[in-house]
């Protein structure tokens, strides 16, 4: 059995928590393995970037990392807090943990930044949501990643991701990297996800 832990912090945004949840959850029914995914907050009681409220499983304190095979970043909002939950100690903490331990962290969006952050991008291939002016961009850079305006970029066993609407392709990697392309793709093709074309994958956010 795989175990995913998927990290939530206060502000996470519903749409890129759901891409993991429900990908993986069709795995787990539907694959050729077992794939068992965790939640965990810094809180009881979570307020997502748009007022949907919900309860993790559980608090990061009561779960035990080296239990896990791979990490979960879904990404939020500044307006709805998700950079103070996101970018504090015990959130990096946990990021480091995964990194160091050689284990997958799938990132979507801006939690790119918290691995920035966290110090595990440096010399790294990544991106994150990125607009002309470049805020989130320009933090990413100063942690020392390579800026990839590409949706999805894989390097090694850090995934990161350009919005919401690449969540289920990271998901999708991340499933790949736990268990197989075949598999994968067959949960793709079960789910009715088209594949994105080669353009789809190298057309950057900013011309």
């Amino acid at each position: 059995m795989k175990r995913v832990l998927m990290l939530l912090a206060n502000g996470v945004e519903p749409l890129e928590m759901a891409a993991f949840t429900d990908v993986l959850g069709w795995a787990n029914l539907l694959g050729d393995q077992p794939v068992e995914l965790i939640n965990a907050g810094l809180r009881r009681n979570i307020v997502t970037t748009f007022g949907l409220s919900f309860n993790p499983a559980h608090l990061l304190s009561e779960v035990d990392l080296d239990s896990f095979d791979a990490l979960a970043l879904p990404g939020g909002f500044e307006p709805s807090g998700f950079y103070e939950e996101a970018l504090s100690e015990p959130f990096l903490a946990v990021i480091r943990h995964f990194v160091a331990a050689g284990k997958t962290v799938a990132s979507v969006c801006v939690s790119s930044v918290c691995l920035g952050v966290a110090g595990v991008l440096k010399d790294k291939d990544a991106t994150t949501y990125h607009q002309v002016g470049g805020k989130r961009k320009n933090q990413l850079v100063e942690t020392g990643a390579r800026f990839v305006d590409w949706p999805v970029v894989v390097d090694g066993r850090i995934i990161t991701s350009s919005g919401p609407g690449t969540a289920t392709e990271v998901a999708f990697v991340l499933l790949e990297q736990l268990t197989s392309a075949a598999n994968a793709a067959d949960i793709r093709q079960k789910m009715r996800f088209p594949t994105p074309s080669r353009q789809w994958y190298e057309t950057p956010q900013v011309p």
